[in-house]
């Protein structure tokens, strides 16, 4: 590893797909279950690499490639070694919902003090969290790493590559449940987190108005050293997020008009400024920071399309966010509401139950114009018109003369609802 690690220092970018290859980075090798990455290899160094890192020896033809047992461990435990090497700051994100959305905001608010890394799009995993890390540099004062999971022991491991000092869950809820098996086994996950700070780190930022989060807190104490979200208020939503948050002293108190969509996001934006407070930001240095960020691809978006206005939260759904979403809109100042619905996957044996919940709490709010798109809901659905795809939803939207609407469009990646967005 220390001679692999010496040639990172020397070529300190990283490769792992072979169309993309940037001119002196280091290639490595992955394998999925429909490629291999070795048979890339040679191509990427004819790109441009200097090195290729194969863990098939057939591959290994000349000394440019550097044959290892497994490049995936290889990849993860060079990681480690460059953020022991580093020695920035890392906080750890991870969470049911809105760990992106709170992931963006802390950028944008330490970037108002800090030289910052934060993890890009959503590689929040054991391939993404790697590549995050093998991009600090000696310039980066904190590094803000998100972890996602969908099976059991997945956080613990991204912690053991990662070694988070600071630890932030957004919440716990039921999601990913076909690998998670349970509420439980999803608090017992993203719980690692708190576990490696407690142990090995410097403290949690946790919102003490969850209770599940502060059970799970309060079970590593007094090791863990907790620091408490500010408190806030929301003061407007139609339909953007609007809040008056603590300020630095007594008497003061910082208001904050976001370009978040959703009373749900008031949560991520009490973290953001919990975390800016606690690296000594200034209430201006916060307010700055919450109010230029602005939500990308498909979360908590507005977009107003000159016939109907939407509010696009289309990147992921489970039963909580999705409650969250049609009950955000139930309660939104606007006419004329129509919800687009996808299907949420990956529930396993609960999916059928939480698929008549939302359909439970869609009566109990009067929607009255509903579409819902996945076989999932066509399973329980009695009354709305259903369509097993989004093709299908597309030519029915065709046909109609849809405008002078507030839409809230919601549903699991899978159902890729986004495509729906020209046609309204």
């Amino acid at each position: 590893m220390e001679k692999l690690y010496a040639l990172f220092e020397q070529y300190p970018v990283v490769c792992t797909d072979s169309r993309h290859c940037r001119p002196d980075s280091i290639f490595f090798a992955l394998k999925g279950e429909n490629f291999n990455a070795n048979a890339f290899a040679l191509s990427a160094l004819e790109q441009g690499c200097r090195y290729a890192v194969v863990d098939e020896a057939q591959y290994a033809v000349d000394d440019r490639f550097i044959l290892v047992d497994h490049v995936l461990d290889t990849l993860q435990q060079l990681a480690a070694l460059h953020r022991r090497r580093m020695g920035t700051t890392v906080i750890g994100i991870t969470g049911t919902n809105g760990k992106t959305t709170t992931k963006e905001l802390l950028a944008a608010v330490l970037k108002e003090k800090y030289n910052i890394l934060y993890t890009q799009g959503n590689l929040n995993n054991h391939i993404g969290v790697p590549l995050t890390l093998l991009g600090l540099r000696p310039e980066h004062q904190i590094a803000i790493v998100e972890m996602g999971a969908n099976h059991p022991g997945e956080i613990a491991e991204l912690c053991e590559i990662s070694q988070p000092d600071y630890a932030l869950i957004t919440n716990v809820g039921k999601a990913h449940l076909e690998g998670f098996g349970s509420l439980e086994g999803v608090k017992a996950t993203k719980g690692a987190l708190y576990a490696f700070v407690a142990h090995k780190g410097k403290g949690a930022f946790v919102n003490t108005d969850n209770p599940h989060l502060v059970e799970m807190a309060k079970a590593l104490q007094p090791d863990l050293r907790v620091q408490p979200y500010v408190r806030g208020s929301v003061t407007g939503a139609s339909p953007f997020l609007q809040m008056e948050l603590q300020g630095s002293c007594a008497l003061c108190s910082i208001a904050v008009h976001t370009r978040l969509v959703g009373t749900y996001n008031a949560e991520n934006v009490r973290a953001a400024a919990t975390v800016g407070r606690f690296f000594g930001l200034t209430d201006e240095q916060i307010q700055h920071g919450i109010e230029q960020y602005e939500p990308q691809n498909n979360r908590s978006q507005f977009i107003d399309t000159g016939r109907n206005r939407l509010i696009v939260d289309a990147y992921n759904a489970n039963p909580s966010s999705m409650a969250l979403s049609v009950q955000n809109f139930a309660q939104m100042e606007a006419g004329n509401k129509l919800l687009i619905l996808g299907d949420m996957l990956e529930l396993g044996t609960q999916s059928r139950e939480e698929h008549e919940n939302i359909l439970h709490l869609i009566h109990e709010n009067g929607f009255e114009h509903v579409l819902l798109v996945g076989r999932h809901f066509g399973e329980v659905n009695t009354g709305y018109p259903n369509f097993d795809n989004v093709d299908e939803l597309k030519e029915y939207i065709k046909k109609q003369d849809i405008k002078d609407c507030h839409i809230l469009i919601k549903g699991s990646r899978g159902i890729r609802l986004e495509q729906v967005i020209p046609l309204l």
